[in-house]
């Protein structure tokens, strides 16, 4: 049997849900809101825009929109303040990738 060789590791993306997440709450603490008072006004339940916050569900463009709505911003404010917080994540050009977690391996086929 060969042996497995352990491969430089390339950083990941983060999940689209987690940072949409990041950025919903962070525009609800701006406005200094609770939960209940955006899901209210979204029309969905404080449970699930809990999840959507902590990047637990992947709301559908219509859950977007009303929650976006209910914190008067839009949807090209979430995506490009996505893309400015992939931008940061991301290394330099040329730059060194982000370790990979202890105890990662990565195999090739």
């Amino acid at each position: 049997m060969a042996e497995l060789l352990p491969l430089p590791a390339r950083p990941t993306d983060p999940l689209w849900r987690h940072l949409v997440g990041v950025r919903l709450r962070r525009m609800r603490f701006r406005r200094g809101e609770r939960l209940s008072d955006v899901a209210r006004r979204a029309g969905i339940s404080v449970q699930y825009l809990s999840e959507v916050e902590r990047g637990l569900k992947e709301p559908s463009s219509e859950i977007l929109a009303a929650v976006l709505g209910a914190l008067g911003s839009s949807l090209l404010e979430l995506s490009s303040g996505v893309a400015d917080d992939l931008r940061e994540a991301a290394p330099a050009e040329g730059g060194a990738p982000a370790s990979p977690p202890p105890g990662a391996l990565m195999l090739a086929a």
